[in-house]
């Protein structure tokens, strides 16, 4: 089959177009023709290699697939003998290592029916950065109705979709974002829109009941100043540090948690066909829409990455590889 792979760890322009092996099922998985397949900024992490801890599940010395993506959507060609539900011709979407691919094997538990009304690229956008939304907010941050969130890095994959989702919450948004994605994050909902090119959101009077953030980008204590007393603060970014500098920003919060009422958080988001379903219903009850900012090629999957690593992709970037 044709894939984007590459042979070992390194800069994204490693990568290559080429014939791989198509991948076998065992009992429990479905073979999906992959029709397109989502990409985010952990893409370039596995890619890469970096930061080291990425490679728990990548392959510590070499990557174990080398395709990258983990998002896909796509037809299913072939179910194993333990599957039930699932049939042949099944319009899916889902949760899978090496998605940029023509195939892709995937356990039944992290692939559901793709959403009525989407396109293949539209629905390969939701898994990774929608579930992402939906368990800061639900599990993590367990929002309530007529609570107050910020989010830093609102126009991007996670917080496009986490405006979304908080407002079916009744919480009341408040999302930043660049001066040209404004009118994008009130068009998702949001109630007031800080653009960081011209306010500070740390210099805000309002605290928050919880802040979302998805960029990492100010001083810890800055971002406490406008968390409520009690409120919880989800720190969710894995760029822009490296080395010494990486750990030490990603452990501070945890560290400094137990000794204040502030909760400061970081969730591992673990991909569920259950979950796949509660975003498939918000889909299809209209409460819930991707916003791509590209759809590219197999040939053109290094220039998205590149582009992710750079930052201020405005929602989603999706790697078509059979035309609609």
């Amino acid at each position: 089959m044709k894939a984007v792979f590459a042979n070992g760890y390194g800069p994204p322009e490693n990568l290559r177009v080429g014939e791989v092996p198509t991948p076998a099922i065992k009992d429990a998985n479905v073979l999906v023709r992959v029709h397109a397949a989502g990409l985010h900024v952990g893409d370039c992490f596995t890619v890469r290699g970096k930061p080291f801890v990425v490679r728990m599940e990548s392959g510590w010395l070499r990557p174990t697939t080398g395709i990258p993506g983990y998002d896909f959507a796509g037809v299913v060609e072939e179910v194993g003998d333990a599957v039930v539900g699932i049939d042949v011709g099944d319009e899916v979407f889902g949760y899978c290592p090496g998605s940029c691919a023509e195939y892709v094997s995937v356990s039944a538990e992290k692939l559901a029916a793709k959403p009525e009304g989407l396109s293949f690229v539209e629905a390969a956008a939701l898994p990774t950065s929608a579930l992402a939304a939906l368990h800061a907010l639900r599990d993590v941050a367990k929002l309530q109705a007529g609570q107050s969130l910020l989010i830093n890095g609102a126009s991007g994959g996670i917080g496009s979709f986490a405006v979304q989702i908080a407002k079916m919450f009744g919480v009341e948004v408040t999302g930043v974002c660049s001066s040209s994605n404004v009118a994008l994050i009130e068009s998702l909902g949001a109630d007031h829109v800080v653009d960081y090119k011209k306010d500070d959101f740390t210099e805000s009077r309002l605290q928050y009941d919880c802040i979302l953030d998805n960029v990492e980008n100010r001083d810890l204590s800055e971002v406490r100043r406008v968390l409520k007393p009690t409120g919880t603060l989800i720190c969710n970014s894995g760029t822009g540090a490296a080395g010494l500098r990486f750990w030490a920003r990603l452990l501070k919060p945890l560290v400094l948690s137990p000794f204040t009422k502030q909760r400061l958080c970081r969730y591992l988001s673990v991909p569920t066909r259950k979950d796949l379903e509660v975003l498939c219903e918000m889909v299809n009850n209209k409460e819930l829409r991707p916003v791509l900012s590209e759809v590219h090629t197999l040939d053109s999957v290094v220039d998205a990455l590149l582009a992710l690593e750079v930052g201020h992709t405005a929602g989603k970037r999706v790697v078509r590889l059979i035309e609609a």
